[in-house]
């Protein structure tokens, strides 16, 4: 009888796991932007809020940590460069670069790069640090769209964070809380496989 484990290599993202090729990380790429795509359709209105709530912040974390730093931003670049193109594939089936929403979709190229590089370290590998990731990759995306959110309807910074920050930190917990759950899950199941 033999038993058959996952070998986990330092410095491995969930992706790593998968046999490396160059079709691998093409496929992991295309299906990344097509998850933060498609989790962009999940779209809830906010009452005086030009931004919805949306799958897309979730989709857009779990891809950069779990395919690294530089398949979470090819990724996302892809995501945004074909939906600036045309694709429909933003938040309520929009596309382009002038949307007051678009500054979030910038952010989310730094959030999955910067988590995608934490998960790297292990940051996904137990629950308090998956959070710490989640939170810093929220954080990020904040950093970018909330002034984005301002300067592209003239609203004031206090306005745009009370239009595209405060009613959106709920949300966020709960998304970060089932990161938390299914990143060391994830690679609980795998060590046992």
């Amino acid at each position: 009888m033999s038993t058959a484990s996952v070998s986990f290599r330092p410095g491995a993202v969930l992706a790593d796991l998968l046999p490396a090729s160059r079709v691998r990380d093409i496929a992991l790429v295309a299906g990344g932007a097509a998850l933060t795509g498609l989790a962009a359709q999940i779209a809830v209105p906010v009452p005086g809020s030009p931004v919805p709530v949306t799958g897309q912040t979730f989709a857009a974390l779990l891809v950069g940590t779990a395919f690294g730093a530089r398949r979470g931003f090819l990724s996302l670049a892809l995501y945004a460069l074909v939906g600036m193109a045309g694709v429909p594939w933003f938040a309520n089936g929009t596309s382009g670069a002038g949307g007051a929403s678009f500054g979030y979709v910038l952010g989310m190229l730094l959030a999955a790069t910067v988590v995608g590089a934490l998960a790297r370290r292990g940051a996904d590998r137990s629950v308090l640090r998956t959070a710490g990731a989640m939170v810093l990759g929220s954080a990020l995306i904040y950093a970018v769209g909330v002034p984005y959110l301002a300067l592209s309807t003239g609203m004031s910074f206090g306005a745009a964070v009370a239009a595209g920050l405060t009613p959106f930190l709920i949300g966020d917990a709960l998304k970060a809380a089932l990161a938390m759950g299914l990143l060391p899950a994830t690679w609980k199941l795998l060590g046992r496989a």
